[in-house]
């Protein structure tokens, strides 16, 4: 590309549970030299808003757009030459981003390319960019997605996904599912039943309390997901020591690593991530995690993550403005949108630029 398209610049949104950020940065570069992943970003610790049309356009475009102003007037840019927006729910409750935001962006940051993305895929990218593999996503939940870029080679290209089905389903193998085991062996050794775990029980009554008052405070919760996945960490901890807590994580390395290989594309050169906090564990559940993989997936190199969802909403926002996307295109998953017809450079209001909004923080390169 030219002169011109050397100078722009790209905008990744990442939109989770956890609150939404806005990152900026060059269109231009390239992977490995320190500069494909966020510039200058913008947080809000507020989740985007889920209404009965899914997640909610406007309310996300009324924080995201001042946001991206902001961080273009940092910049001295006038526009985007793409945006990627990365949303957890995009698959099943996209329907008003997809319909609402690419005139929007166009209008408001000239963006004439919008990549959609469920936050999968921007995990994903964030972690291995466009290589094939397989990332595996574990913190309270689990989820495994794999690809095979365009130019990859071999049969059975495209997405392909396991697990991610929630605490009740699936996450086989995540914080909440590793949780569950562990305070169940501690109410076993609380009744007197085989395959309880003493060790387990007093971490349970050091966290929460007699361990009989735990149902009358667990079920009530509505993060109970979140409550169960806090409990794991004491899991890992009594590993060394505990057969019962050792077994728990041996059999999460199984379930973990029986997703990575419903995943990951059978190619030489494949590799396999690791991201999330789940993995903060450490030795008590990656090293039989590792064995698990190296024995299921002899082929692929097994990782850590280079970068997080929002470094991989901007490696896709940079792809696609410069013709290198290689990603494979799903309706669901990942989409695209080309040089909409309202796609007009940014205008500025008569008050001067907009600020960003009140609950933002803006952080600037370094």
């Amino acid at each position: 590309m030219g002169g011109q398209a050397e100078r722009a610049y790209v905008l990744g949104i990442d939109s989770g549970g956890s609150g939404v950020r806005v990152a900026l940065a060059r269109a231009d570069a390239r992977p490995g030299d320190g500069g494909d992943g966020p510039g200058p970003t913008w947080s809000s610790p507020m989740p985007a808003v889920v209404g009965d049309r899914g997640i909610d356009a406007e309310s996300l475009l009324a924080r995201v757009v001042p946001a991206a102003r902001a961080l273009l007037d940092e910049a001295g840019a006038d526009g985007v030459a793409a945006v990627c927006v990365g949303a957890a729910g995009m698959a099943t409750l996209g329907d008003d981003l997809r319909a609402r935001l690419p005139e929007a962006l166009a209008r408001s940051l000239g963006a004439r390319r919008l990549a959609l993305a469920a936050d999968g895929v921007t995990a994903y990218a964030g972690a291995l960019g466009q290589r094939p593999g397989a990332v595996i996503a574990a913190g309270t939940g689990l989820i495994a997605l794999g690809a095979l870029p365009d130019d990859a080679g071999g049969a059975g290209g495209g997405w392909r996904r396991a697990d991610g089905w929630g605490h009740l389903l699936g996450d086989c193998g995540g914080g909440a599912w590793i949780g569950r085991a562990g305070l169940e062996a501690a109410m076993r050794a609380y009744d007197g039943r085989e395959g309880g775990s003493r060790p387990l029980l007093a971490r349970l009554e050091a966290v929460f309390g007699p361990a009989g008052e735990l149902p009358g405070k667990l079920y009530p919760r509505p993060d109970r997901p979140a409550v169960l996945a806090s409990f794991a960490p004491e899991v890992g901890r009594c590993a060394d020591r505990d057969p019962v807590a050792d077994a728990i994580l041996r059999d999460a390395a199984r379930h973990i690593a029986q997703a990575a290989e419903a995943v990951c594309p059978a190619v030489e050169g494949g590799a396999v991530a690791l991201t999330g906090g789940l993995f903060r564990m450490g030795d008590p559940l990656l090293a039989p995690l590792r064995a698990e993989l190296a024995t299921r997936l002899p082929h692929a190199r097994v990782t850590e993550a280079a970068g997080d969802p929002l470094t991989g909403a901007v490696r896709l926002a940079a792809a696609l403005a410069t013709d290198s996307l290689r990603l494979p295109l799903d309706a669901a998953l990942l989409s695209v949108v080309r040089g909409g017809s309202n796609a007009t450079t940014r205008q500025m209001g008569t008050d001067g630029p907009p600020s960003a909004p009140p609950e933002q923080s803006i952080t600037p390169s370094d």
